[in-house]
């Protein structure tokens, strides 16, 4: 019934698709208010809406009141899909891409669909709204001017470590997506990696009706999700404040570790430089890899 009045009251007749465009727009991640006026006209005009999960878009385009054809673009057919659908575009169609939820591309397919459009000289247009990590970012009392986005870490061994300790040597906010059944171990790997008042804010359910944000050092949140099973449900953002131990890495400090670059492994420099220094070793190796790369 809102959707309707909602439709009803906007100026989507002031809203008009292009032929051959393919639009990127932004859904809803949980309150289905949250889309916008012109993400509505637009679902509602184009010739067909390209999703990752046809049949959970397609209720949510039937709440909205649209009836746009689906077709599926996902992880394990977006190669061979994004030629049909550049094609499509070439013939004048219009199309939308759209994810599950939040804003396309983020840690969703559609990379190689938007760049092939790119390469096949197709105008993309995006239609901004939703999107979960500058929902959290903007929630959770962490330092805003420079962060990274991390997206999902590793789901298990050698790998996941390696991430986790990375992130807990970064001097900027981190932002991780992590699954919920995932989350404690992923707080109780960081929590020996980091400095004792070093604080995450975990982000759960955003806009949804179990929307929870808190704010506090990594052991105590850690403890919290330990406690409590219900934080270890729905979708989760985490975000990582800055480690303040990159201070201690002075000219003098980069220049040696570029020397011994040149003749070790950088896990060996890693160590060198921690014990030199008196920095943890997993923030020499995140500062390591930044000057490698």
């Amino acid at each position: 019934r809102y959707c309707r009045r909602f439709i009803e009251a906007s100026p989507v007749e002031s809203c008009t698709v292009m032929s051959g465009t393919l639009y990127i727009v932004s859904t809803p991640i949980g309150n289905l208010d949250d889309i916008s006026h012109r993400a509505i006209a637009v679902l509602g005009q184009v010739d067909w809406v390209a999703a990752e999960d046809t049949r959970h878009s397609q209720r949510m385009l039937e709440q909205l009141g649209i009836r746009s054809r689906m077709i599926s673009c996902h992880d394990h057919n977006e190669g061979q899909r994004s030629e049909e659908l550049v094609g499509r575009l070439q013939s004048g169609e219009q199309g939308a891409l759209i994810s599950d939820a939040g804003t396309p591309l983020v840690s969703d397919p559609g990379y190689r669909l938007v760049r092939a459009c790119h390469r096949a000289g197709v105008r993309v247009v995006p239609i901004p709204g939703a999107s979960a990590l500058l929902a959290a970012l903007a929630a959770a009392g962490q330092p805003s001017d420079r962060f990274l986005f991390e997206g999902f870490v590793p789901a298990k061994g050698a790998p996941r470590q390696q991430a986790i300790e990375r992130l807990a040597g970064l001097s900027v906010t981190s932002i991780i997506y992590e699954a919920p059944h995932r989350v404690l171990s992923f707080l109780e790997a960081l929590k020996p990696l980091v400095e004792k008042d070093r604080e995450i804010s975990l982000c759960r359910e955003l806009t949804k009706q179990f929307e929870t944000i808190r704010l506090g050092a990594v052991a105590d949140i850690c403890d919290w999700v330990a406690s409590d099973s219900n934080q270890q449900r729905g979708e989760l953002v985490l975000i990582l404040s800055p480690t303040a131990q990159t201070a201690a890495w002075s000219d003098r400090d980069q220049a040696l570790a570029k020397s011994l670059l040149a003749e070790l492994p950088v896990s060996r420099v890693a160590k060198i430089m921690a014990a030199h220094t008196g920095m943890k070793r997993q923030a020499v190796y995140a500062l390591l890899e930044a000057m490698n790369n």
